[in-house]
């Protein structure tokens, strides 16, 4: 796996750094508490192409490659945005691969005059739960009894109340929605577009978990006791370096499945989800150690860690616990069971 960018890859890496230094600082994510979403900076996405990039050039998109998702998802990790921006690209994707069913939908997401986004949950009956982003979108694109459909949202959500302030919701099922496709063709179209969920999702995770180390080292630099800074301490310094370690490791395992989109397809389904649970131990681990390294500090609401602590917990939950996706890795290494 060759993860060296090219002059394209850095300048799109550079451009959404930017981005979000600009339109996802910590004042602006408060901000926009407790909704989750916040509307300029879902624009500002919007006029750099975010969600156009997406979608396959013969459906009106740029046709950015798994990888190039990757790289976007990381910055967006990082700055732990407010915005739905994963699964807005994964629903567009959805809809370009649905053809006509999905053409007008399709034009209004890119042109942005509706929000789409995506259920990485199989409905339970006429009910979505724990939407991302769907307390704010229009659409979710979704599997429901053995469909993929378009499911128009309004007042069929209930907006669902979060401490990692997210724009979750539950939504019924109406019989508005658009069928995309049926029976296998839409288990697979749905799976392979949780395959890209999980793996883009890993990436982001693992770089907010570098990021909770950066702001763990930064205070235990500043923070004295004993007449020394505390970064000197063993009890410290090594659990830092022992989060710092894994959240490298989770970065290079989400872009391996990212990578494998292209190099190694027959691996995706098990890389991905293997990405996403090292991803959201190491996350989980890192944030809850650079929380307790700034001690009490740590906990006040003016504090940046708890915002990485918090929507780390809440990225991972709208899947499941990480066992959900390591019953994923086996079912792809070793086949379904049965019965």
């Amino acid at each position: 796996m060759d993860l060296s960018l090219t002059g394209e890859q850095r300048q799109l890496v550079d451009s959404f750094a930017a981005l979000f230094a600009r339109e996802s600082t910590s004042e602006r994510i408060r901000a926009a508490e407790p909704s989750g979403f916040d509307l300029k900076l879902w624009r500002a996405l919007l006029e750099t192409g975010a969600v156009e990039m997406s979608v396959d050039e013969t459906a009106g998109g740029w046709g950015a490659s798994e990888l190039e998702l990757g790289l976007i998802a990381e910055q967006f990790g990082r700055a732990v945005a407010s915005a739905p921006l994963i699964e807005a690209q994964i629903a567009a994707r959805l809809l370009a691969q649905s053809g006509e069913a999905a053409k007008d939908l399709l034009s209004a997401v890119i042109a942005g005059e509706q929000l789409a986004t995506f259920a990485p949950r199989e409905a339970q009956g006429p009910r979505l739960g724990m939407v991302p982003g769907g307390a704010v979108a229009d659409y979710v694109v979704a599997l429901v009894e053995g469909r993929l459909l378009a499911v128009p949202i309004g007042k069929n959500r209930a907006a669902v109340a979060n401490l990692a302030s997210m724009p979750l919701a539950d939504i019924a099922v109406d019989d508005e929605s658009v069928v995309l496709a049926e029976g296998t063709g839409a288990r697979e179209m749905f799976s392979t577009a949780l395959d890209l969920w999980l793996a883009l999702t890993a990436i982001a995770m693992a770089a907010a978990a570098k990021r909770a180390v950066e702001l763990g080292v930064d205070y235990a630099k500043q923070r004295h006791a004993f007449g020394a800074a505390i970064g000197t301490f063993q009890a410290v310094s090594h659990p830092l370096a022992d989060s710092a370690t894994a959240a490298d490791g989770a970065r290079l395992l989400g872009l391996k499945a990212a990578c494998a989109f292209a190099d190694e397809p027959d691996r995706v389904r098990e890389l991905a989800a293997m990405a996403f649970a090292f991803a959201y131990e190491t996350a989980r681990e890192a944030t809850r150690r650079s929380l307790q390294i700034h001690g009490g500090y740590g906990f006040g609401m003016e504090g940046d860690i708890q915002l990485y602590y918090r929507r780390i917990r809440g990225w991972a939950m709208v899947f499941g616990e990480p066992g959900v996706a390591l019953d994923r890795v086996a079912d792809a290494r070793y086949g379904a069971v049965v019965g």
